[in-house]
């Protein structure tokens, strides 16, 4: 029985493993405040999602009378999942951070599919935003979460989790223990300060010590793992990934290339792992590094932009990529020639993001001024990170819920907004990427040279009024927001103008030019690139060569 069983389980593994590598895909770059330029912790993460809107989530705190209920919707698909009693006091949250200045993100890894129990009330977006709802700390948040799905069941698959406060960076891993066993098996291990760690839908942790300050885990996380047959050996050798989300070579290259790609970016070194993403190499990652330098704002929104430029992996440069050199490949996944299957490369940026973030922790501030999660919608290549300060009051309504839909297009809603210049740009990447660079730089450079000043000014006027802070904060976010909006609106009307119809209208300073009589230039002909027409007369022959 034990062997059927086990049989089963490898079976529903790959199988869901496969299923991880097409759909599933979350990127988290965890940074602690010792191994950061100006002692911030950050957390990011990227919402990819074929079927995810993006915009910016709000809950107002309040006081709640005894035997209020809290619906429960599976934050996926919308589906109604059952009642909860909610607490007395919650905490406003602005998308993935709190008023505390604590933030949550997460990946899928899946793991062993007959795990999830589809009886439990508690997703996992459900748990990251009731936590972030009744959570001050990051440890508090592991209690809270830990809490819920044992009380009341936990219906989703594998989840790695970031948790962190001004002051601490945590990375947790959750499974479920099936249909019929409530509750989840889990451990979480702090970040040692100075250090910086990653995650992309795969398991990361693998052995742990089973005691300290550190780490906390699940009673029976051991115990579950070795009954069911997923562990054989001694409490000191146990590893919670290979127990529960074992790997292949699907993992390793669609999830597990993405963090080292991070790490290499942060510290060279990593470099020797490429073996093992090549499937070359048995030697795992860490689960942390310490990075060669300390990490900056700009670091972190780099790695989210990341296509393996300058790998083997280098998604620019393969037939893939086209004439213009787009890292962009669209899905399936995995295809069949001849019977055998091929992949793409999966990278940190892909086109079906719905938002990102960089989330920012200052414990030197005020809560209201200290956090600020830097938002972003659609595909974080393309996208520009905006100062969302946790001080503010209402959400920019270019950003807001309910501003537009997956399915109804609006000039209104910056995610379609930047949905519009991102699908003109990958179709002529290599050219256009130079204009949204341009605009990009412009303005989160300037959002980052002017957060000092509204820091200050902001502290000011909170030692006095501490409301009258917020108003400004408030006021500052909305404006900034605003200003992305109406500039990214434009420079899809100039990517139109200067790319239009495959030719190339010149211009200077976003200036097109004109003849002497007024009228446009002649338009240039870029045409393709010397390899792009080497590739075409080598498939081609003689077909279409001049006679």
């Amino acid at each position: 029985m034990l062997k059927r069983r086990l049989m089963i389980s490898v079976a529903l593994l790959l199988g869901f493993a496969l299923y991880c590598y097409d759909a599933l895909a979350c990127t988290n770059i965890l940074v602690t405040k010792g191994a950061s330029v100006d002692g911030s912790t950050f957390i990011s993460y990227a919402a990819d999602s074929h079927d995810l809107y993006g915009e910016l989530y709000h809950w107002q705190g309040r006081s709640y009378p005894a035997g209020t209920m809290l619906d429960i919707y599976e934050w996926d698909t919308g589906k109604y999942l059952g009642q909860i009693p909610q607490i007395a006091q919650t905490y406003t949250v602005i998308g993935n951070m709190n008023e505390h200045q604590l933030a949550i993100a997460e990946t899928t890894f899946g793991g062993r599919a007959e795990l999830t129990d589809t009886t439990g009330l508690i997703d996992y977006g459900s748990l990251i935003y009731i936590a972030l709802q009744r959570a001050k700390t990051a440890r508090e948040a592991i209690k809270v979460m830990t809490n819920l799905v044992d009380t009341y069941g936990y219906c989703s698959g594998g989840e790695s989790f970031s948790i962190a406060d001004p002051n601490e960076v945590w990375i947790m891993e959750m499974i479920g223990k099936g249909a019929g066993n409530k509750g989840a098996v889990w451990v979480a291990v702090k970040i040692p300060d100075g250090y910086v760690s990653a995650h992309a839908n795969q398991a990361r942790i693998t052995t742990f010590p089973k005691e300290g300050n550190d780490v906390m885990y699940s009673k029976d996380a051991i115990s579950f793992a070795t009954e069911n047959g997923y562990y054989k050996g001694t409490n000191k050798d146990f590893s919670f990934a290979d127990a529960y989300a074992p790997l292949n070579y699907s993992a390793i290259r669609g999830c597990e290339a993405r963090v080292w790609s991070a790490f290499r970016i942060l510290n060279p070194e990593m470099d020797k792992y490429k073996s093992f993403i090549l499937g070359e190499s048995k030697e795992r990652m860490p689960l942390y590094i310490k990075p060669t330098n300390k990490v900056s704002l700009s670091d972190v929104k780099t790695i989210m932009r990341d296509h393996f430029e300058d790998t083997p992996l280098d998604m620019t440069q393969d037939i893939g990529a086209g004439p213009y050199h787009a890292p962009y490949r669209w899905r399936p996944m995995t295809w069949k020639v001849n019977g055998e299957e091929y992949f793409n490369e999966r990278a940190i940026a892909t086109q079906q993001t719905g938002f990102s973030f960089v989330a920012q922790m200052r414990g030197s501030l005020p809560n209201a001024i200290g956090g600020i999660l830097w938002f972003g919608v659609d595909d974080a290549d393309m996208t520009v990170y905006v100062p969302m300060y946790m001080g503010m009051r209402t959400i920019p309504e270019n950003y807001a819920v309910g501003n537009g839909n997956m399915l109804e297009f609006t000039w209104e809603s910056s995610f379609w907004v930047f949905n519009w210049v991102a699908n003109q740009a990958y179709h002529r990447y290599s050219q256009m990427i130079v204009d949204i660079r341009k605009m990009q730089r412009e303005l989160e450079s300037k959002f980052e040279m002017y957060t000092p000043i509204i820091d200050q000014a902001a502290l000011a006027l909170h030692k006095t009024d501490p409301e009258a802070a917020k108003d400004f904060l408030t006021e500052y976010s909305h404006t900034k927001a605003s200003e992305t909006h109406k500039k990214w609106k434009s420079l899809s009307e100039f990517l139109m103008v200067k790319y239009l119809d495959g030719n190339l209208h010149e211009e200077e300073n976003g200036i097109f030019k004109r003849n002497p009589y007024g009228n446009p230039q002649p338009a240039k002909f870029p045409g393709y690139s010397k390899e792009f027409y080497e590739n075409i007369v080598e498939k081609t022959g003689d077909r279409l060569k001049m006679k």
